[in-house]
């Protein structure tokens, strides 16, 4: 049908438009925040262009879902603002005739935010968490730089070094500054090198001198060493931490039905769900005045979309913390969506409204008058 292609057409250049516009938004938004991790030393310098990639990955299940339910509302409001949806109406055909071709051109846009919120969404996470724990279990020669005070990886200790050496695992003029069993330590030497010991790293300092310093009692004890051995980080083998439940595959969820993996396996499903909903949803409220501006209508519409969406993530924590089971969330969330905007849509398509109702009823009384 001609309407029909020529509706998906403009569908698909409004889509088009709003998702590199958001994507846009998101990515410079990803790299001011990735920029300030690398600043603090949580994320390696040279991979934020990767960790905000895979962020923006992540976030694609949320900008399809945006961009979806923008480009209908948008794309309905003009053809009522152009007096299109009167010819429409006209020709004795209804809203609810939109749905063929609204979901004809969503239905790819809703495989790709199942494809990204089941399989795109936890890989992403996997791969940014992978990268994080590396650079974390680097040793913490790498982690200083030259002439600054850094923190250690487990943030027990404060180094400083001059790293005038030929490679990455010795140092020259070492400082280090720790609190241990209530006694400030303060230990200086020459030069160290990094050893593993019993499968665990350890710095190996020579001429220096150590200080200690107890916190509650006056004095302090120095003494002088030509070898110190100081425990800086993990072995290199330490096996990772467990993975966080955004970075656990779907299937992993469903074989460990845990509270919070049920919370997050809700969220994952719910995002599909939730795009199909926007679907209706934006054909039941796409309705514009000509007389009123349409700044309005976006804005309700933004609204709509940041209350379903909040609501998704609180119903997550829900499931998580044990409030509300995940088959009642879902179905209570989703279905009462899918209700309002179904009986919303009707409305709209039968014009059923109160003061029609009483029109009819009076036009009764006066023809049996």
């Amino acid at each position: 049908m001609l309407f029909h292609s020529s509706i998906r057409k403009e569908l698909s250049r409004s889509f088009g438009a709003t998702l590199v516009v958001l994507v846009t938004i998101v990515m410079t938004m990803m790299l001011i925040r990735t920029l300030g991790l690398a600043a603090r030393g949580s994320v390696n310098p040279s991979e934020v262009f990767l960790v905000m990639t895979y962020t923006v990955l992540g976030y694609m299940p949320t900008i399809l879902s945006l961009c979806l339910f923008i480009s209908i509302v948008g794309t309905l409001s003009r053809m009522y603002r152009d007096s299109e949806m009167v010819i429409w109406f006209s020709s004795g055909r209804g809203l609810a005739e939109f749905l063929r071709p609204l979901f004809g051109f969503a239905w790819p846009i809703l495989v790709l935010i199942a494809v990204f919120a089941l399989v795109g969404w936890p890989w992403a996470n996997s791969q940014t968490q992978g990268m994080r724990e590396r650079y974390e279990r680097r040793s913490d020669i790498e982690r200083v730089a030259p002439g600054e005070f850094r923190e250690s990886a487990g943030r027990l200790r404060v180094f400083f070094i001059d790293k005038d050496a030929p490679d990455s695992a010795t140092a020259n003029n070492v400082f280090i500054q720790s609190i241990e069993r209530n006694l400030q330590i303060i230990t200086s030497a020459r030069s160290g090198h990094m050893e593993d010991i019993d499968g665990k790293r350890y710095l190996l300092l020579r001429d220096g001198q150590r200080l200690e310093r107890s916190l509650g009692a006056e004095g302090t004890k120095i003494s002088e060493f030509d070898t110190y051995g100081a425990k800086v980080g993990g072995s290199g083998t330490d096996s990772a931490n467990a993975a966080p439940v955004q970075a656990r595959t779907t299937l992993t969820l469903l074989r460990e039905p845990t509270r919070i993996n049920l919370g997050e396996l809700a969220w994952r499903i719910g995002m599909l769900l939730a795009g199909a909903n926007f679907v209706l949803l934006a054909l039941a409220l796409s309705s514009v005045n000509p007389r009123v501006g349409r700044s309005g209508n976006y804005l309700f519409a933004l609204f709509s979309f940041v209350f379903y969406y909040n609501l998704l993530n609180l119903g997550q924590n829900w499931v998580s913390s044990g409030k509300y089971g995940m088959g009642g969330f879902m179905l209570a969330l989703h279905g009462c969506a899918f209700l309002v905007s179904l009986a919303w849509l009707m409305k709209r398509h039968y014009n059923w409204g109160l003061m029609s109702a009483f029109r009819v009823r009076r036009a009764r009384k006066t023809n049996t008058a």
